[in-house]
């Protein structure tokens, strides 16, 4: 089944994709990084591509691009293979692991059509937030078990068509589901072109080595998980994914763009106030693409969401890291699997709605990363950040987060029929949360994605754009 009920959704078929010729049950154990995430909501993305009318013909598209992306998808389970199973939890086990069972496992790929306007969907302006969801498929979840990933193809006649993926995130970081997406974008687009036994890229060639991980917590970090998220009924190895619902009542999703010479604008700025506000240490020579956009965006998020609700004024930043080159020794950069840990930044309540605060904001995500660089990631976090969370939950903070991320190329990935047309982080519509990728069209430049209340939405516009417009 779909993921929601829209009218506009017609499902032709819906599969089990099974990886070829595989014959023997695979166990892999999760680590504390796979577990901080256990019952966190998906990640939820979706590609959509233009095609030619010939090829977006329905006859044309289900006889021939649905096969080759099921075909190739298979080739690729081969070398992802624990992808295909599930999550359990053995009763004879401390800690749930990934296992693969070749009898019944098999990723669900849905089959459908739809009749919304292909470029009112693709669109960069607000549009309905649960437009989106349509495109995406339901991850399945209960006590005893919870998928691994998902997959929805969507054709759009006479136009294009989306692939929707639904990812579990204690197995998955962003990293690795980009991984896994290239490397079937890469088999899809080398059977197009009769490549008979084609050899996976060794950049797409997964790790899933969890030796390379030590526990550095004393492997108590399911305690930390309970304590966090209390299980109903009394239910201690529940694998529930927990229900945090999109928030899509009035809601709107629009794609905003910070070009190259935008974020030089801005970094500029930062830097000059940096100069007049703190003298006790060097300010920096320059900052991230990362800390200008989630600094930029943010304090523009906040100044909406409290311009439309003045009792909301205390906020805060919870970001992930990704640990593959900060653990020692380092981990491979194709290592698959959950290599990323979270944090707050060190701001004030009111830092994100104060006139000067998007140089607060961009000074306190950049000497996080900088501490981060220096005392290693784990100096005495994983504790905090849980004390963190409750502490500041209970003192009413609005929290805001980002995913997704400008280095991943999500624009390069070709299945054999051209470059994405747009690329979605649907998830960002479950919290406040910012989407990045790298710019479509624009060289070093990003874009940020939202979904929000449509009176926030449309302050937060006026904002966001008002600011690149202005003139030292």
């Amino acid at each position: 089944m779909a993921s929601n009920n829209n009218s506009n959704i017609k499902v032709h078929d819906h599969f089990k994709v099974v990886p070829p010729s595989s014959t023997k049950t695979t166990s892999i154990p999760l680590t504390f990084f796979d577990i901080f995430w256990l019952r966190f909501h998906p990640v939820e993305r979706v590609f959509f591509y233009t095609l030619p009318n010939s090829q977006s013909h329905p006859s044309f598209f289900f006889q021939t691009i649905v096969p080759n992306l099921k075909s190739s998808l298979s080739l690729t389970l081969q070398h992802f293979l624990p992808l295909a199973g599930n999550i359990v939890w053995p009763s004879d086990s401390s800690k749930p692991i990934i296992q693969f069972d070749p009898n019944d496992d098999g990723v669900s790929l849905i089959i459908a059509e739809s009749d919304s306007d292909f470029n009112h969907v693709v669109e960069n302006s607000p549009h309905e937030a649960s437009l989106s969801r349509s495109f995406i498929p339901h991850l399945e979840s209960s006590d005893s078990f919870a998928s691994i990933m998902s997959l929805q193809i969507t054709l759009f006649p006479n136009s294009g068509f989306s692939i929707g993926i639904s990812t579990h995130h204690a197995v998955l970081d962003g990293k690795s589901s980009t991984m896994f997406v290239k490397a079937w974008a890469y088999l899809c687009k080398k059977a197009i072109e009769r490549d008979e036994s084609p050899t996976l890229l060794s950049e797409f060639e997964p790790s899933f080595n969890r030796e390379v991980i030590k526990d550095p917590n004393g492997n108590n970090v399911m305690d930390l998980v309970s304590t966090l998220f209390p299980s109903e009924k009394g239910n201690d190895r529940s694998l529930k994914i927990f229900p945090f619902e999109p928030q899509l009542e009035d809601s709107v999703r629009a794609t905003f763009k910070l070009k190259h010479e935008d974020l030089d604008k801005i970094k500029q700025r930062v830097l000059s106030t940096w100069e007049i506000f703190d003298t006790k240490e060097s300010k920096p020579q320059t900052l991230s693409s990362f800390v200008i956009t989630c600094a930029y965006s943010l304090v523009c998020v906040a100044k909406a969401i409290h311009g439309a609700h003045n009792d909301k004024e205390k906020f805060s930043f919870v970001f992930s890291v990704d640990c593959r080159a900060r653990l020692e020794p380092t981990i491979p950069n194709n290592y698959l699997g959950n290599c990323v840990w979270a944090y707050f930044i060190d701001t004030q309540p009111l830092d994100f709605i104060k006139e000067d605060g998007v140089f607060l904001v961009a000074k306190s995500i950049y000497e996080k990363i900088k501490m981060i660089n220096e005392k290693g990631f784990l100096e005495g976090e994983i504790n905090d950040m849980f004390n963190k969370i409750i502490s500041l939950s209970s003192e009413g903070f609005e929290f805001m987060g980002v995913a997704g991320s400008h280095r991943f190329g999500v624009y390069e990935i070709d299945f054999g029929w051209g470059r994405p047309e747009k690329v979605e982080i649907v998830s960002i519509d479950r919290g406040v949360t910012i989407g990045l990728a790298e710019s479509k069209d624009s060289k070093g430049g990003i874009e940020v994605g939202l979904a929000l209340n449509k009176p926030v939405m449309d302050i937060f516009s006026t904002l966001f754009l008002e600011g690149l417009s202005y003139n030292e």
